[in-house]
């Protein structure tokens, strides 16, 4: 039972961060989609709404570069990335003279 709670959390650490970023998408596009589609109403001047697309902005950058890391960093501890991403050896010392 242990390893089953072990990862219904590692899959709740993977979804929140992308649910947040599917919120911040959604949150960006409609303020885009707002913007421009009132360019078409000559009764209203377009506004752009800046506080929801930066917080959509915000929360998309939080929740890729989350699942980003989490990815990246189980790859180096499996060794499947670059030569150079994975972690720096120490170098022997030199023989003393």
């Amino acid at each position: 039972m242990r390893l089953v709670a072990a990862r219904l959390v590692a899959v709740l650490l993977l979804v929140i961060p992308g649910i947040a970023a599917c919120i911040g998408f959604l949150k960006m596009k409609n303020a885009l989609f707002n913007y421009f589609s009132d360019f078409g109403n000559d009764a209203i001047k377009p506004d752009f709404a800046w506080l929801s697309f930066l917080f959509g902005l915000v929360l998309f950058a939080i929740g890729v570069g989350f699942i980003g890391g989490w990815i990246f960093f189980r790859d180096r501890k499996r060794n499947y990335v670059a030569p150079r991403f994975r972690p720096k050896r120490p170098r022997p010392p030199k023989p003393q003279a």
